[in-house]
């Protein structure tokens, strides 16, 4: 049975004129023109039986008054037309029945209306079965519930999971427009399932309220948990130097300004190798030793290597009269002294101070599997969605560290066998961080940012999905903006930022970018594969709420106790952590 058994009393009005895609309906009753909305569905018959075509109004126009005095002139009134009028765009056609599915929704238009065709608003409990149909989602299928439709709060909003993460998603708004509710409201969706697996880069640790067996919290070590000598066991995550792939050493410790810098990167590369070779050769791994590269992740002595280029920077040669200065002699001194510095700096101790562990060839698979291993494969069987709070690592080197586990989660999952693979999601919040549009072709921007658009492309592959979160898209990597066909948009009140979006949004559909500005809190336009036509949605509230509100100025100024804790702050800012 159609979805949409409509009776021809309840028509909101007719077909007087058809331009392409564009409908114009003639409203008599003015009551029913009330009830209209612009942006709302609407249904029109079809000249095939079976079919229904899907239009959303974009103007509503009431006819001149009848009861205006004669003689009055009123330059408005004048240009007012004889009847109320409705314009209608067309989004697409949907069928009754398509071969043996029943209910399909198409982005086509395989017939236009007939003349005083009937058209029909599209409400209540039509439009959740019609939302639904078009995110292909069936009472046992892949449900993502959003929240309820903006303009019919009896209809709950789907999305349909699996294109949603197929086919990667962005979430923009400005500050404080709901990017971290809706959020975490999909991250209390995603929960629900038994496999759940999501990675959720927290830059600024507001994702802390979200607690229960579903979540599991990793931090990154920062100077008090150096000194405790803490790991994964008390929820602290390491990032031994080891690592690191070529591009990102090199960033992290050459000075390409410096004339030597080829010099130093190519000895940077002989030296790493060797000291990998030494790690290797000592453990027996002979398989490995035949094939491994640079980039390959094998532990190594940063000290054999510190050792090695400082012979390499004071080394003397024999000459025709003599002793004479070797090849790279004082060449790699600024590269050292780098080396040096960084390794010395507390704030990197989860780079080169971590526990002994890191240091075993085995300690990557135990990493690895806790990053990328669904709910059901932990040994606690918890914890599917994991939530890396970045909030004590330094911004200079924040986009290494980021593009770091994203990069070993893809490169996992591109070398685990197909019928092994499971799903990953990356959320990645505030990514206009380090994913910029804007990048220093030898910084480590430049690295994190060409790790997330091979993810974007090819992510799909290895069953690693992208969702990018931010509130400056005009700021994100633009290449990796092109890949998020999803598009979750909050309130957007920067011209640039609202240009990015159109931009992402079909070319019929180009208008919905007005919106943007005038959206309230907590409000989306959802548009994308996961949801084939453009809505606007009322996000529901999650379970959890993160640590994002806004602060309320005028009230907290009008308290009667007073709240300071700048002994403690100013302590913690010197431990450059907030662990006691």
């Amino acid at each position: 049975m159609s979805i949409f058994n409509y009776a021809d009393e309840e028509a909101l009005g007719c077909v007087i004129s058809v331009d392409t895609a564009t409908v114009t309906i003639r409203v008599d009753a003015m009551d029913r023109l009330r009830r209209v909305q612009v942006n709302r569905l609407t249904v029109l018959q079809s000249s095939r039986a079976g079919q229904y075509l899907i239009g959303i109004v974009t103007r509503i126009t009431r006819k001149a008054d009848d009861s205006r005095p004669a003689g009055s002139e009123d330059p408005v009134e004048e240009i007012l037309p004889e009847n109320n009028l409705v314009r209608i765009t067309l989004i697409g056609t949907h069928h009754d029945r398509v071969g043996m599915q029943r209910n399909v929704f198409r982005r086509t238009l395989e017939t236009v209306p007939e003349i005083d065709a009937n058209c029909f608003a599209l409400e209540g409990e039509r439009l959740t079965k019609f939302m639904q149909v078009i995110s292909n989602v069936a009472d046992d299928g892949p449900r993502l519930s959003l929240g309820t439709f903006t303009l019919d709060d009896d209809a709950e909003a789907f999305l349909n999971g699996n294109k949603l993460f197929q086919r990667h998603a962005v979430i923009v708004g400005s500050t404080g427009s709901g990017k971290s509710w809706t959020t975490a409201r999909l991250l209390d969706q995603i929960a629900q399932l038994p496999q759940a697996n999501v990675i959720l880069f927290d830059i600024h640790g507001e994702y802390k309220p979200l607690v229960g067996d579903e979540f599991r919290h990793i931090r990154i070590a920062g100077p008090v948990d150096i000194e405790r000598q803490s790991g994964l066991a008390e929820g602290v995550l390491h990032l031994p130097y080891w690592l690191l792939g070529y591009e990102a050493l090199v960033s992290l410790f050459v000075d390409r300004s410096d004339q030597n810098a080829p010099n130093q990167a190519m000895m940077m590369s002989r030296c790493i190798t060797d000291a990998k070779t030494a790690t290797l050769v000592a453990a027996g791994e002979n398989e490995i030793l035949q094939n491994f590269t640079i980039d390959s992740p094998v532990p190594f002595s940063i000290e054999a290597v510190l050792a090695e280029l400082e012979s390499l920077n004071t080394e003397m040669v024999a000459g025709a009269r003599g002793e004479k200065q070797g090849p790279y002699f004082d060449k790699l001194s600024r590269m050292i002294a780098r080396l040096e510095a960084k390794r010395n700096d507390r704030r990197l101790g989860f780079l080169f101070q971590a526990p002994g562990e890191c240091m075993e060839m085995g300690w990557l698979s135990t990493i690895a599997h806790c990053l990328i291993g669904g709910r059901g494969a932990q040994p606690d069987v918890c914890g599917g969605i994991k939530i890396i709070d970045f909030s004590e690592v330094p911004s200079d080197v924040l986009p290494l560290m980021v593009s770091l586990l994203a990069r070993l989660i893809f490169t996992t999952s591109q070398w685990t066998e197909q019928q092994h693979r499971h799903p990953v999601a990356l959320f990645c919040d505030e990514a206009h961080l380090y994913i910029p549009e804007r990048a220093n072709s030898d910084s480590s921007d430049a690295v994190s940012v060409q790790i997330f658009e091979r993810i974007a492309k090819e992510g799909r592959k290895y069953g690693v999905g992208l969702v990018v979160i931010s509130q400056r898209p005009a700021e994100v990597n633009r290449t990796v903006l092109s890949q998020c066909n999803n598009v979750i948009a909050m309130r957007l009140t920067n011209g640039d930022d609202q240009n990015v979006i159109r931009r992402l949004l079909p070319d019929s559909l180009g208008s919905f970018g007005d919106l943007l500005p005038i959206l309230d809190l907590g409000e989306a336009l959802v548009v994308g594969d996961a949801s084939l036509l453009p809505t606007r949605v009322r996000i529901a509230e999650p379970r959890h709420r993160p640590n994002s509100q806004t602060i309320e100025f005028w009230n907290c100024w009008n308290d009667r106790d007073p709240k300071a804790d700048t002994v403690n702050a100013v302590n913690a800012w010197r431990r450059q952590s907030f662990q006691r």
